[in-house]
Parts: structure tokens; C-alpha cells; sequence
């Protein structure tokens, strides 16, 4: 290999070297992808098969001594008994209405002995202070509601609390640690009902927290973009490659037709500032080897 060529190999050994790196990257970040819009149709579909399904009892979707099964979120289930109203909690920071809302949870204790956390809803801060102004009562007595069964939260990473009365996620061991001894054993630990409705209903109540989105998202469009930025890659690597030999050839045609006394016609100003800024690389490739 010569001197006047080697720079060129050297130069376009790394472009391809280059290309080969973000390929690989871009290769990641599209089955990263790829691996999120799998989960999130997975989590679709298990909505799609549980939302609207008749109500069940707790007994049968979450059998004493066990936990809440992956496969029966969102699973309706009804339960018969009485609201622990003196023990309801809110949860704060819940985007709902534009706003910082609060959810209201309270235990709620089927006729069996067992509490399960109910989740009524939504309230607004309030106008002149960050607590809502008013929060709806639970009904009194005996009382037949549906929810819709949801894994309890993760503390917040950010380990940031709340004040007394209030948790910052619906971790279910942090609710109990909140409530009457006699409730907290027997509360359900694994899952919360979302509330669909009470029987009777009350004339207030919080409002409806919004189904779940439907939004397939946009992980696959991501994916493929990250898959069509790889080929863009060696396509441009193509690119420049193929024009630094085109300018090469040219290059070694006018040495050829000048040392033969021929006059070729004058290249054009933008092909003459491309063939010298080769020549450049070249030269300084040169003075670092």
C-alpha cells in the first residue's frame, strides 16, 4: 500500500468503525423499545380482558393466604360490609384535573372480618390552602360496592413523605402502619379496590378516577427509527466514501492528462474545494504518522 494511499484506507477504516458503534447502539435503544411496546400491549390486553368482566367475590380473586395474581388486575370484585370511616386517608400528588388532587382511600371491612383499602376517588386542593376544602363522606352502614382490583404502589423513590393523614404513594404496608391495629392485621396487603360504585349511593361522593389510557404509545415508531438511523449511518459512511474515490479517480485523470499535455475541462469550484479538503486530511493524516 502507498504513502498516498494509506491515509484514505486509515480514514475510511474508521468511518466504518464508527458506523459499526452506532449501529450496534442503535441496535439497543431499538430492542429497548421493541422490549417496552411488548409490555405495554401486554399491559392493554390484560385491560381489555378484565375491565369489563362481571364482578367476582374477593374470596375468588384473592383466596385467603394468597396474593394477588399479575392476571387479575383490574378484575372486578364485589364486596358486602362497612367503610372504617374514621381511619380514611388521602393520598396527595395524583394529576387528575389538571391539579395536584388528592385520592381518597378508606379500609373498607367485608362481613367475612377481611379489609380491603377502597379507593374512592378523586378531590381538588383546596382554593386558599393546598388540603381540599371538602372531602365526600363515605356511606354509612351497610353498604355493597364494586372495585377494581389494583397492585399497591412502590414508596416513591425520592423518598419524600407526607404530612399527618396523608401517604405519598398507595404503598398498602405504609397504610396500615396508619391504622388501628384490629384493621391493619387484617387488611389485604397484595391489592386495593378501585371504587366503581357504592350501593346505596351516596348524595356526594369524590370523582371518578379516569379508566386507564388506551394509548398503545410510542415505543414501536421508536423502534424503527432507531433501526432506519442505523442504515442511515452506513448510508452516509457509503456516501462519503464513494465520493473522496470519485474525487481520487479524478484527481490521478488530470495528473494523467497533464503529464500527457492534454487539457481536461476546469472542475467546478465546489469539486475543486472538496478534492482539497482531501487533500488536507491527507497531509495532516500524514504529519501525525
Amino acid at each position: 500500500m502507498s504513502r498516498a494511499t494509506a491515509p484514505a484506507a486509515v480514514r475510511w477504516t474508521i468511518y466504518i468503525a464508527v458506523a459499526i458503534v452506532f449501529a450496534i447502539a442503535c441496535g439497543f435503544l431499538s430492542n429497548w423499545q421493541f422490549s417496552r411496546n411488548a409490555e405495554r400491549s401486554e399491559q392493554l390486553a390484560l385491560v381489555a380482558a378484565n375491565y369489563d368482566r362481571e364482578p367476582v367475590s374477593l374470596d375468588s380473586a384473592i383466596p385467603l393466604g394468597t396474593t394477588l395474581a399479575p392476571q387479575d388486575e383490574w378484575l372486578p370484585v364485589e364486596l358486602t360490609g362497612r367503610y372504617l370511616d374514621g381511619e380514611q386517608i388521602l393520598v396527595r400528588n395524583r394529576p387528575h384535573g389538571g391539579t395536584a388532587a388528592f385520592e381518597v382511600l378508606v379500609p373498607f371491612q367485608l362481613d367475612d372480618g377481611r379489609v380491603l383499602l377502597v379507593d374512592r376517588g378523586w378531590v381538588p386542593p383546596g382554593n386558599h390552602q393546598p388540603d381540599p376544602d371538602v372531602i365526600p363522606a363515605a356511606p354509612t352502614g351497610d353498604v355493597s360496592v364494586i372495585v377494581r382490583l389494583r397492585p399497591g404502589e412502590a414508596l416513591p423513590t425520592s423518598g419524600r413523605s407526607a404530612p399527618d393523614g396523608q401517604v405519598p404513594t398507595i404503598n398498602l404496608p405504609l397504610v396500615a402502619d396508619m391504622l388501628d391495629p384490629a384493621s391493619a392485621a387484617k387488611l389485604e396487603q397484595s391489592a386495593y379496590g378501585l371504587m366503581m360504585s357504592e350501593t346505596p349511593a351516596p348524595d356526594t361522593r369524590p370523582q371518578a378516577v379516569d379508566p386507564p389510557s388506551d394509548d398503545p404509545g410510542p415505543y414501536l415508531s421508536y423502534a424503527i427509527q432507531w433501526i432506519l438511523f442505523a442504515i442511515m449511518g452506513f448510508v452516509f459512511i457509503w456516501y462519503v466514501i464513494r465520493s473522496e474515490r470519485r474525487a481520487r479517480r479524478e484527481d490521478a485523470e488530470d495528473r494523467a492528462a497533464a503529464a500527457a499535455g492534454v487539457e481536461l475541462p476546469t472542475r467546478t469550484p465546489a469539486r475543486r474545494r472538496r478534492d482539497r479538503d482531501a487533500e488536507d486530511e491527507d497531509a495532516l493524516l500524514d504529519r501525525t504518522r
